[in-house]
């Protein structure tokens, strides 16, 4: 009897492993490096926008969500950071 349960369930958790591996595991690796590359913005850097706004960083709030980007001269906009969807061109950092 507990072999005939155990044969039921198999199907039922190879399906949860390979969700887990194909689905879940990738969007956890994705999510990390989004945040790596979120925290690492910094002043000077060029950034897109979900929105798809494209401009250069002017200041870093420390300790707040938003950072400034300037996206035209004399525009600037508040952005939040999590907003950022690809940083295009980094600075060096400053010596």
């Amino acid at each position: 009897m507990e072999g005939g349960a155990i044969a039921q369930f198999l199907p039922l958790i190879l399906i949860f492993a390979i969700m887990y591996f194909l689905l879940i595991r990738p969007q956890q690796k994705k999510m990390k490096e989004h945040q790596a590359m979120v925290e690492a913005v910094r002043r000077g850097d060029q950034v897109v926008t979900q929105g798809g706004l494209i401009g250069k960083v002017s200041k870093v709030k420390e300790g707040e969500n938003e950072i400034e980007v300037e996206i035209a001269d004399g525009v600037r906009v508040r952005v939040v950071k999590s907003t950022i969807a690809q940083v295009l061109n980094k600075t060096e950092p400053a010596k």
